[in-house]
């Protein structure tokens, strides 16, 4: 489904990643954890045209799409609710779901109508939601914002969502909130690229993970698989 070959990346003159290689099969939950500064979020910018890649491919569906305006890539199916939410706060909430319909649906005639049914979804998976839909979405706590992000991803019916660090700046209670609807995601079939803090949660959650060291993957597996890895044990499980 998502396929990233000898990716390298960075910002100016500063190369951030260097050869990242990893695969989303259809379906799965991967997880992508790993220090700060390790590279995560660069590698989730680079997937989705948020940053441009001065090498490798990244292939959705088989089919290339590295280059690309973040725009383009989200009209092919590849949805990235970013680290630090990033919902549009004067917006009311429900308007910001409608943002993200807009790259698949018509923008004039019969937009609404084609985007109402994937609004009764995102309402039924998250009726908070419904309660806040005609509310400032700045004014939200910041766990609802975070449900906010992962919903306005899920509108655009994209073939794979990246999450980046969910549980950012979110109580421990929250955090678990969060991670419940990640399952749930995963349940329905979703297919996700997780980057997460919490290494455990991730790996509970997790069909296979990678772990980033100096952007590039140090180790990769099973979770059941990197909770037997001594490396991994000390520096993110212990």
């Amino acid at each position: 489904m998502l396929k990233v070959e000898d990716l390298h990346a960075g910002y100016g003159s500063s190369e951030v990643l260097n050869g990242v290689s990893l695969h989303v099969k259809p379906g799965q939950l991967v997880a992508l954890i790993g220090a700060n500064g390790a590279g995560k979020t660069t590698t989730m910018r680079a997937i989705s045209g948020m940053l441009r890649p001065t090498s490798g491919r990244v292939l959705l569906d088989g089919k290339p799409a590295q280059g690309m305006g973040a725009a383009r890539i989200a009209r092919i199916g590849l949805a990235h609710a970013p680290e630090g939410r990033k919902v549009f706060g004067p917006l009311s909430v429900e308007d910001n779901l409608l943002l993200g319909a807009f790259s698949r649906l018509p923008h004039f005639f019969g937009f609404h109508a084609q985007a109402a049914e994937e609004l009764q979804r995102v309402y039924e998976l998250f009726p908070r939601l419904l309660e806040r839909r005609a509310q400032a979405a700045g004014t939200l706590s910041g766990g609802e914002q975070q449900m906010l992000a992962i919903a306005r991803a899920l509108m655009a019916k994209p073939k794979v969502i990246l999450l980046d660090e969910p549980s950012m700046g979110l109580a421990p209670v929250i955090v678990q909130e969060v991670f419940n609807i990640i399952r749930r995601l995963k349940e329905a079939g979703i297919t996700l690229l997780l980057v997460e803090q919490f290494a455990k949660s991730a790996l509970e959650v997790a069909d296979y993970a990678y772990v980033m060291e100096h952007g590039q993957i140090a180790v990769a597996g099973t979770p059941a698989e990197l909770n037997k890895n001594e490396k991994v044990l000390a520096a993110y499980l212990g």
